[in-house]
């Protein structure tokens, strides 16, 4: 299972850090991601991060802004999301995936969303 939290609404430049918690695997097995979805929009790859924790991925959009991370002992992975726009407002899901790191939003398991709304 994977259980997201960390959403909120935030002004233009805020930040905010989402946190997934995994249970019943552990994330040296699996690449785990971020995947946000927008109203009307499709879903879009945020970030991931290899399951040996060295590779990670970031959508153009964010770079420089968003960081990718994990904390084994807690299972637990975090999106740190500095310098928020309004165009990140999105549900974001984490996921996980038996395989390589992922450009696109393809997982195996996902966790629920949580909103994240970010004001001008």
């Amino acid at each position: 299972q994977l259980q997201a939290s960390g959403g909120g609404l935030v002004q233009a430049g805020g930040s905010l850090r989402l946190s997934c918690a995994a249970s019943g695997f552990t994330l040296d097995d699996y690449a785990m991601g971020w995947v946000r979805q927008a109203p009307g929009k499709e879903r879009e790859a945020v970030s991931c991060i290899r399951s040996s924790g060295r590779i990670t991925y970031y959508i153009d959009s964010v770079k420089g802004r968003f960081t990718i991370s994990r904390d084994i002992a807690k299972n637990t992975v975090y999106l740190q999301m500095n310098s928020l726009k309004p165009e990140d407002t999105a549900v974001y899901y984490c996921a996980a995936r038996d395989g390589p790191i992922s450009t696109i939003p393809l997982y195996d398991y996902w966790g629920q969303g949580t909103l994240v709304t970010v004001s001008s």
